[in-house]
C-alpha cells in the first residue's frame, strides 16, 4: 500500500500535475493540503474518473485539506475535534478517514507567521487540539498516521542553514516541544529518504533560487504509530515532482507499507 502527504498549493493550479503524479505514482491514499478552493469546487469528477473518492475539508481560496484514496474511504471527520479557531472562526486545517486497512488524518498545522503574533499562539494551542483528537488512535492496534504540513522543522538538520531562521517560527522550542509532545501521544517521526543531497526537505520558497541551491525544509511530515511504523518498507521524498513550470512548493512524501 502506497501512501502519500502532498501540500499542493492550490488544487486548481495543480490540478494537471496531480493527476499525472497520481498515475504515475501508483498512490493509493493521498493526504492532501491547501487545496485553496470551496468544497464543491474540488475535482472530484476528475478524481472519480482514475479511480479515487475524496473526503475534502475545505471552504474557499485559503487552506483546504483532503483525503484522497483508491482503497476506500469510511468514517470521516472533517475538522479538528477542539479546534481552538482562529480570529472567531474555525479553519479547514484536518479531516481523517479510515482507507482499507489504515486510518490517517490529513492536516495543514497553522503557520504562526511571527513569534509575537496571536497566529503563533494559535498554532500552539492547534497542536495541543490535535494531540487530543488524535491520542486514541495513536496507541490503538490499527495502523494510523497524521500526514501534512507541520509548518515545524523538527530538527536543526531539517533546515538548509538554521542560522538563517534565528528569531523566526518553525524552528523555536515552543513549536518543536509541540512536536515532542504529539509523538509523546504514541507516535513516531517517519523519515523519508532523499531522492538527492543528503538532507529529505519537504520545501521549498520559490524565491531567491531556493529549490536549485537546495535551500529547503523538512516540514511535511508523516507521524504514525506503532503499528505503522513497523509496517514501513520505504519512505522518500518525491523531489521531482518540484522540478519545471507550475510546481507546487513543496514536494510529495511517500510511504509505502507492507499491510
Amino acid at each position: 500500500m502506497r501512501i502519500a502527504t502532498w501540500n499542493v498549493n492550490s488544487i486548481t493550479a495543480r490540478l494537471p500535475r496531480l493527476l499525472a503524479w497520481l498515475e504515475s505514482s501508483g498512490t493509493d491514499v493521498l493526504c492532501l493540503q491547501e487545496a485553496k478552493v470551496a468544497a464543491e469546487k474540488f475535482p472530484v469528477t476528475e478524481l472519480r474518473e482514475l479511480g479515487y473518492e475524496a473526503a475534502v475539508h475545505a471552504t474557499g481560496r485559503w487552506n483546504g485539506v483532503a483525503v484522497i484514496s483508491r482503497v476506500g474511504l469510511e468514517d470521516v471527520v472533517k475538522g479538528l475535534p477542539g479546534d481552538p479557531g482562529y480570529d472567531g472562526a474555525e479553519e479547514p486545517r484536518a479531516v481523517s478517514a479510515t482507507c482499507g486497512p489504515v486510518r490517517v488524518w490529513s492536516v495543514y498545522v497553522p503557520n504562526g507567521r511571527e513569534v509575537d503574533h496571536a497566529h503563533y499562539a494559535y498554532k500552539l494551542q492547534w497542536f495541543e487540539a490535535l494531540k487530543a483528537a488524535v491520542a486514541g488512535d495513536a496507541t490503538g492496534s490499527r495502523p494510523f498516521a497524521v500526514l501534512g504540513d507541520y509548518n515545524v522543522a523538527p530538527t536543526d538538520d531539517d533546515v538548509y542553514d538554521v542560522a538563517a531562521f534565528e528569531g523566526l517560527t518553525h524552528v523555536t522550542p515552543a513549536e518543536r516541544a509541540a512536536l515532542t509532545s504529539l509523538r509523546e501521544a504514541g507516535l513516531s517521526d517517519v523519515v523519508p529518504r532523499p531522492l538527492k543531497y543528503d538532507h529529505p526537505y519537504t520545501y521549498w520558497d520559490y524565491r531567491q533560487l531556493a529549490f536549485p541551491k537546495n535551500r529547503g525544509m523538512r516540514i511535511d511530515l508523516v507521524y504514525g504509530n506503532e503499528p505503522f511504523a513497523k509496517a514501513v518498507t520505504d519512505s522518500y521524498v518525491d523531489r521531482e515532482e518540484r522540478k519545471g513550470k507550475g510546481a507546487s512548493d513543496h514536494a510529495p512524501v511517500v510511504v509505502d507499507l507492507d499491510v
